[in-house]
């Protein structure tokens, strides 16, 4: 039987059709797409509901139940705050990883030129001994790391907690601007030379430059990182005056804490602002530099 596509009650008909299949099957989409928004929001819904929350509240009320006023949170960040020092721990965290971040990108960067533009002999086996250290679980460097740190003296210091970050820090930011740089056409750094620049003026006029987007990406996760760490300041810098973050948070929730969940909570949240300030400010470059692009 023949069909007269050019009939508008045909076609109609066909597009209801089509609306109905596609109103029938969205009903199963949006299933799994709710219990996923609940599942992550939960999460962040007891974090906020909590801070607001006494001990004796929290103890009284169910962990999901809303608090009865506001006026806790002011206790409660200053218990966190004082109790557990976390304005020295906060400092050491920050300059930790400011410093150490910025280090570890500009030597990557540095070594990332080298490999990319200057011919070094057996760059590309420079780079994989370089990058091979991420190969093994971070938790087999402990030990060596310890009684070294030990016999050295820079146990429980600013500068051994430095030199380990930034060498943690290298190896990916490595990887990732080795390739940026090689996106970028030699024609550029060539005519530099011809014109009379350094290989340092390259580097830093040229080359840079046109990396602002991985560079400043970098930067945030190694930041990230270094802010988050827990492991190798456990174990290297426990002491009070070089103890991170991380370890500051630990010491609220040990056997000998009295503070409640609601404290410890609230110092978490705490903890976290400062990295949620800095991708907020450059997320812009780091969006671009998620592309390994040349902004």
């Amino acid at each position: 039987m023949a069909v007269d596509i050019t009939n508008p009650q045909f076609i109609a008909q066909l597009i209801e059709k089509e609306r109905r299949e596609h109103r029938s099957g969205g009903r199963w989409v949006i299933v799994p797409i709710v219990a996923m928004t609940i599942a992550y929001l939960t999460p962040l819904y007891y974090l906020f509901v909590t801070i607001f929350k006494t001990s004796e509240e929290y103890a009284r009320k169910g962990v999901l139940e809303l608090p009865d006023s506001l006026a806790p949170v002011l206790e409660n960040v200053v218990q966190a705050w004082t109790v557990g020092n976390m304005g020295q721990a906060s400092l050491n965290s920050f300059s930790y990883a400011l410093i150490g971040a910025a280090i570890a990108v500009g030597i990557a960067a540095a070594a990332a030129y080298g490999m990319t533009r200057l011919n070094l002999i057996g760059a590309n086996g420079w780079f994989m001994l370089i990058f091979t250290g991420t190969l093994f679980p971070f938790q087999m460097y402990l030990v060596p790391l310890l009684f070294g740190y030990q016999r050295v003296g820079i146990i429980n210091s600013w500068g051994g907690m430095l030199l380990v970050y930034v060498a943690l820090c290298i190896p990916f930011p490595l990887l990732v601007l080795r390739n940026a740089f090689s996106g970028i056409t030699k024609e550029v750094d060539e005519a530099a030379r011809i014109e009379g620049a350094s290989e340092w003026r390259v580097f830093t006029s040229m080359i840079l430059p046109n990396a602002t987007g991985p560079l400043i990406a970098l930067y945030l996760l190694q930041f990230t990182f270094i802010w988050n760490d827990l492991l190798f300041s456990s174990i290297l810098a426990n002491g009070i005056e070089v103890r991170s973050i991380m370890v500051a948070l630990q010491s609220l929730q040990g056997t000998y804490s009295t503070l409640g969940p609601n404290v410890v909570i609230t110092a978490t949240l705490i903890s976290s602002i400062p990295t949620v300030i800095l991708f907020i400010a450059l997320r812009k470059y780091f969006m671009a530099g998620l592309q390994l692009g040349s902004k």
